[in-house]
């Protein structure tokens, strides 16, 4: 294995050749590149379809740069080619030729028109990480349907569960079906790029944002399986413990969050409702399920009558759990998240203030930090350096 240095991350020396776009494949592909990689996102001659999802722009003249696509392509080389053409086609062949990495997220079939598929691609390269992702996967019933974030959470059962229990159905505030596909493909590539420095021997990853959807319904899919009860909205319940939920203050809204029943029997004495910890429809966990209705009334009356920081203070010094529930300007501008990095600020002078501000990748590694080398770059701002980027890459491989 290729010598690396630790400031330039654990992944430097690694090309990824990145053919997605909007969130999933540029999800995985901003975290490769952010551990070291070097990203060439290849972009048609209109760019990314999320260059156009805004306002707002960093960039209001001319709208290349929204919020929506700087939030996922920081870290990347942008390259322009029209895989219609065969100098597009030639292009990425010849850039497969010394990839580590490739990823796209065309619907199945349409890159064999190209020549670009993974049969073709392995050929000339056997040691090729070919990651595709798609709406319903490579395989089955559902193949050639397209996908976005709405339609996988829809089908993949998250929005069953979200939302008010007399509500509609609703989906997640953010497109976290694509998101968490971006992370279950960065698992897959990192585990496929170790095999193939094992052994020479690269692989296809066939990842569906469907599959990844319903991977992630964690205990309330095992809860269905274990029980075959269907679950329903409980709003901000947990359908597993009570109580675990959100509060009405006198001022304010509070996250109650009680995991045990000793720390039951330390939430009813700070709110002085002892009698609630000593009442036996509520002595265990099981028993406090069975009677969520009522007790949960019952919190709600008391803590009514509470400010919601005299709350969390109360519980905070008989540890429970508790904790405010912030808009997103008060989550990024707290204390923690500075002291956390949770908001960085790169130089693009394309930006109109010549600087954007992004959010800060949560990984915080004791030997090999990330890095925040690009800022997200405008359509084609590398397509006329694209031989000095792969000499750079080749220097860096042979150190």
């Amino acid at each position: 294995m290729t010598e690396r240095s630790d400031a330039k991350g654990p992944l430097a020396g690694v090309l990824v050749l990145d053919l997605s776009r909007i969130l999933a494949g540029p999800t995985a592909t901003q975290l490769l590149g952010d551990l070291g990689a070097t990203i060439l996102k290849i972009e048609s001659p209109k760019g990314d379809d999320t260059r156009s999802w805004g306002p707002p722009y960093a960039d209001a003249e001319t709208g290349q740069l929204s919020a929506y696509f700087m939030s996922a392509n920081r870290n990347k080389h942008s390259i322009t080619a029209n895989l219609k053409t065969e100098e597009g086609q030639a292009l990425v062949r010849r850039l497969a030729q010394e990839a580590d990495i490739l990823i796209e997220n065309f619907k199945p079939g349409d890159l064999a028109r190209y020549g670009l598929d993974y049969d073709k691609i392995s050929a000339i390269n056997p040691t090729l990480v070919y990651c595709s992702i798609s709406g319903h996967g490579q395989t089955g019933p559902m193949r050639d349907r397209p996908g976005y974030d709405l339609m996988a959470q829809g089908f993949g059962g998250i929005m069953s569960l979200t939302g008010a229990p007399d509500g509609a159905p609703m989906k997640v505030g953010v497109g976290i079906a694509d998101v968490m596909c971006g992370m279950y493909a960065t698992v897959g590539i990192l585990a496929a790029l170790r095999h193939a420095e094992a052994t020479g021997e690269g692989q296809q990853i066939d990842l569906a944002l469907v599959d990844a959807q319903m991977a992630w319904l964690i205990n309330e899919g095992a809860n269905y399986l274990t029980s075959g009860n269907v679950p329903a909205r409980r709003g901000n319940a947990h359908p597993n413990i009570v109580p675990y939920d959100v509060f009405a203050c006198s001022d304010g809204h509070v996250i109650i969050a009680v995991g045990n029943d000793t720390q039951f029997a330390r939430f009813c004495a700070a709110i002085d409702r002892p009698d609630l910890a000593e009442a036996p429809d509520y002595a265990t966990n099981p028993l406090r399920i069975a009677n969520r209705e009522p007790l949960t009334k019952a919190i709600a009356q008391t803590l009514a009558t509470w400010k919601a920081a005299d709350l969390i203070t109360a519980l905070y010094a008989v540890s429970v759990p508790a904790g405010p529930i912030h808009d997103v300007a008060q989550a990024l501008g707290s204390d923690q998240a500075q002291a956390r990095g949770a908001v960085i600020a790169m130089d693009q002078p394309a930006a109109d203030d010549g600087a954007v501000r992004l959010l800060g990748n949560p990984l915080k590694l004791s030997r090999t930090p990330v890095t925040y080398r690009h800022a997200p770059p405008t359509p084609g701002a590398d397509t006329d350096q694209l031989d000095d980027i792969l000499s750079k890459l080749r220097r860096l491989r042979d150190c």
